[in-house]
């Protein structure tokens, strides 16, 4: 590197003047010089306030590659470039200051979800907020397509009176196809609706089935049936049954779903999303989803639509959406239960399933007498057999069933035109719960139907969707899977058992003397009796005098809730 510095007088010097020196300095890396030069005429030093420096800039541009003045700067503006950035906190982490009582209670005054004070559950179920243009949009455009696959009008729902709850089909048909990975769900309304309407889909599906199983065998045990409705709406047979109703193009990403991997087509868990690579984006804009490697979960748009259904139309329409439109056939052989050793039943059974299969279409269409003992006849006495009578007037009827009934508040008040029904009905009451008390180990041997497994069974179901009611309509503002864990807690076995035990039903239970003698020694093997006698109570509530009975019980009676003064115990 040469570096050479020539100084050449600018202007004129003065006498006694400090000589003004023109500075040049050039590289060898560079053919272009750096000039400087220091104009002063007046100062005498260098150092004078007025002491000026010129110099001459040159475009980093125009310099050449190997330039250190070309380096230097692009150096300079790589580390500007790379310089990490200020991380801003997450919006769910950002605190908002709280709305003032008048704009909440005028956003609580304007939601849908107050709106139908005829409704109350189907008024809980709709949106928090009223739909905005971009669901508009897609009700405009594929909520036709849905309807007409389901065999419902295309007239919008609108145009039905507000006494019909079918007036708000067409927006709980929207929501019930908005799963988490669509666009549409970032509004809170449409993802918490979406979640809502699963949440209680489910129970009504499992409480349809149930009803329907049986009815159709009346002298199966639980077991089996519970093998059937998995088998049914499993998430193994959903695609095909899914494709039946022409919904592949709503629900699955694929034209053809027989080639997608069974892998790819079942979520790993229950309530999981379906994974899978796909090629084929032609239906994708149908939901809007974005361009994600994920397809929607089919279980819970699949849930979502039955409680959408149940809400609008009724259990009835249930059957039909399912046997009808997924054409569902409970005779399919993936549907089958296990083979295992049956018990031979001697019993009669009613003589309305002597011989007779029932179809859907006689459970959804069934009508019970203007003189009916019970809300629902048929499915009672396909859960208590007719042979229950032989245990009238035993010592359980005249020592146990009047403590029992004054416990739980038996016999209720019921007007009927003819006073010998009230008293039949009383005392098919009273085996019922005879019934319910009867522990397997006493009877199923010889009578596999003198035990409460299939009045457990019913009363499972009918407990779990009496409570997802009561949840949603208590919780206006809080999503599906909030309400599921919420509902799984409240009715952990432990917690049913606990609250029959409360009420010191426990000692009425009837088990055979080996099992009797094995509780004595370890009280927790009677758990899971007194939680199974807890529910058959529910099953046999239900069959005799309705939902609302259910309700008393579980809410006034039980206290599900745990909200009710417990009394205090003085020493």
């Amino acid at each position: 590197m040469e570096l050479s510095s020539p100084f050449i007088s600018l202007q004129k010097r003065k006498p006694y003047s400090c000589p003004t020196p023109d500075l040049s300095f050039s590289s060898s890396f560079s053919p272009f010089p750096l000039q400087i030069h220091f104009k002063n005429s007046k100062s005498t030093s260098p150092t004078s306030p007025k002491f000026r420096i010129l110099a001459v800039a040159v475009d980093p541009k125009e310099l050449p590659q190997n330039s250190p003045q070309r380096l230097l700067k692009e150096l300079a503006e790589r580390k500007k470039i790379t310089s990490p950035k200020k991380k801003f906190p997450p919006k769910k982490f950002i605190l908002k200051p709280p709305l003032d009582d008048a704009r909440l209670a005028q956003r609580f005054l304007n939601s849908p979800q107050l709106s139908l004070k005829s409704f109350p559950l189907l008024s809980s179920c709709l949106p928090s907020s009223r739909l905005n243009n971009a669901d508009k949009a897609w009700i405009d455009e594929f909520l036709l397509e849905a309807k007409q696959a389901l065999g419902y009008p295309l007239e919008p729902s609108d145009q039905y009176g507000d006494d019909n709850p079918a007036k708000q089909f067409d927006t709980l048909l929207y929501l019930a196809f908005q799963h988490p990975s669509c666009e549409r769900t970032n509004a809170r309304h449409v993802r918490s609706g979406h979640s809502r309407l699963w949440f209680l889909g489910q129970y009504v599906l499992e409480f349809a089935l149930a009803e329907y199983f049986l009815q159709r065998y009346p002298r199966e045990s639980p077991a089996p049936m519970r093998e059937r409705v998995f088998g049914l709406i499993g998430k193994r047979n959903l695609p095909q049954w899914i494709k039946a109703a022409s919904l592949q193009n709503l629900v699955f990403q694929f034209d053809d779903m027989d080639r997608l991997v069974r892998k790819e087509r079942e979520p790993p868990v229950k309530d999981a999303f379906i994974y899978g690579q796909f090629s084929d984006r032609s239906h994708l804009s149908l939901l809007g989803y974005r361009f994600l490697p994920v397809e929607p979960g089919l279980e819970s748009v699949f849930w979502a639509l039955f409680g959408a259904i149940y809400l609008c139309y009724g259990m009835p329409e249930v059957y039909r959406v399912l046997f009808e439109v997924f054409g569902m056939d409970p005779e399919h052989e993936d549907c089958q239960p296990k083979l295992r050793r049956q018990l031979e039943d001697v019993d009669y059974v009613s003589v309305e399933f002597e011989d007779k299969k029932i179809s859907w279409q006689d459970v959804a269409t069934y009508k019970p007498p203007e003189d009916a003992l019970f809300a629902h006849p048929r499915l009672f006495r396909a859960c208590v057999p007719p042979g229950m009578h032989r245990f009238r007037g035993n010592i359980w009827d005249y020592d146990s069933r009047p403590q029992v009934m004054q416990a739980l508040g038996y016999p209720l008040v019921v007007t009927d035109r003819i006073p010998d029904i009230t008293k039949a009905r009383n005392i098919e009451l009273g085996l019922g719960l005879q019934l319910c008390f009867l522990h397997p180990s006493k009877y199923k041997f010889e009578h596999p139907r003198f035990c409460y497994e299939r009045l457990e069974y019913v009363g499972q179901k009918i407990q779990d969707i009496v409570m997802a009611e009561r949840l949603l309509m208590k919780h206006l503002d809080a999503p599906g899977k909030w309400l599921q864990e919420k509902h799984r807690r409240i009715l952990m076995n432990k917690f049913c058992g606990r609250y029959l035990r409360d009420k010191y039903l426990h000692r009425f239970i009837v088990y055979s003397e080996q099992v009797q003698d094995s509780y004595e020694h370890n009280r927790r093997l009677r758990n899971p009796a007194t939680t199974a006698v807890q529910q058959a109570i529910h099953g046999l509530s239900y069959l005799v005098y309705g939902k609302p009975d259910v309700r008393r019980l579980m809410f006034e009676v039980f206290d599900f809730e745990q909200i009710q003064p417990k009394p205090v115990s003085r020493p």
